[in-house]
């Protein structure tokens, strides 16, 4: 059973068809969940663009400190963030444009995901590309 933020059609639609993927919090800490995540992304062709306060370059990209700094359209904000902190992240995937926005494993906020889906932005919530790339196909 799924709940609405696992919705296998939005999943999909991130994972096979978005290529721009913003990791908020990737730094490049490699004991960091983002980081090997990060990776995981470029190794299946996504292009990646670390969101970090420190803007660092991180697996070959160069980051930016927020999301509104990106100069290039962004597909999928993908949020490594506590529950608590990740909502407005949600926000500013919205109003920047993006095409979709992913809480990653244990990160819930229920009022951001209403805003997100009711704002026409595909949001998934607790669960990782790595568990959703592992899934046999349906």
């Amino acid at each position: 059973m799924t709940t609405p933020w696992q919705d296998p059609t939005s999943v999909r639609l991130m994972l096979d068809d978005l290529e721009t993927w913003a990791v908020v919090g990737l730094s490049g800490d490699t004991s960091r969940t983002a980081y090997p995540i990060a990776a995981l992304l470029q190794q299946r062709g996504k292009r990646i663009v670390p969101i970090h306060p420190d803007a660092p370059t991180v697996l070959g990209e160069q980051g930016f400190a927020t999301l509104a700094d990106v100069p290039f359209p962004i597909d999928v904000v993908d949020v490594f963030r506590r529950s608590d902190a990740a909502g407005e992240f949600a926000d500013q995937a919205v109003a920047v444009g993006a095409k979709a926005v992913w809480f990653q494993l244990g990160v819930i906020d229920e009022p951001a995901f209403e805003r997100t889906v009711a704002a026409g932005v595909p949001m998934v919530m607790d669960t990782c590309p790595a568990i959703e790339w592992a899934k046999p196909a349906r």
